[in-house]
């Protein structure tokens, strides 16, 4: 018998003074079987970032050539295509083709550093890729904020994200490894 996704409930409120956006959303996370609550808490956090009403969380793990959240137009256009953890060269470069905006976040410590040696020449080329490093610490501490059910508050601001539920406080700082040059594929809606 497959084992099902556990499903997560979460209020998230989002202060984004670097894009001037202010909103809760109450949101559905089916976390995958194989999949940790470092990485779903990721996938919250990568949401608060690039928070808005046409953002979604996709099927991911368990529907191969889909990021794990995106961003479609009123024409069915991808118009942000986010993925989380240190996805293939081929992979990325699919994704690339196929939305505007392409964004990583990149976490595991050590793994992260030896998965960008090896893929960040190659993908240095597109255009349109933006990858960020969560630190080992933080994703750690974003995991001990999973619950099933969560209210958590996001606070950015100069590009450090603050998280908080009722018990705990931390501070994400990632570290830019490539963004997007600016021009025909980065939309306006995006980060």
């Amino acid at each position: 018998m497959a084992l099902k996704a556990t499903i997560f409930k979460a209020e998230l409120t989002v202060s984004d003074t670097d894009r001037g956006y202010y909103a809760t959303h109450a949101l559905t996370i089916a976390r995958h079987p194989s999949e940790t609550d470092e990485r779903m808490m990721v996938r919250l956090l990568a949401f608060a970032v690039h928070a808005g009403e046409s953002l979604q969380f996709t099927t991911g793990l368990s529907t191969e050539g889909e990021p794990d959240l995106w961003q479609r137009s009123p024409s069915n256009e991808i118009d942000l295509w986010i993925d989380v953890g240190l996805p293939d060269e081929k992979h990325l470069r699919r994704a690339c083709g196929r939305a505007r905006q392409v964004v990583v976040y990149a976490y595991g410590g050590n793994r992260a550093g030896i998965w960008w040696a090896r893929v960040g020449d190659a993908l240095s080329r597109l255009d349109n890729l933006s990858v960020f490093q969560l630190p080992r610490e933080a994703t750690n501490e974003l995991a001990a904020l999973a619950k099933r059910g969560m209210s958590i508050a996001c606070m950015i601001s100069d590009g450090s994200i603050w998280l908080s539920d009722t018990t705990k406080n931390l501070c994400v700082e990632p570290a830019v490894w490539k963004t997007a040059r600016p021009g025909r594929h980065e939309s306006a809606s995006a980060r």
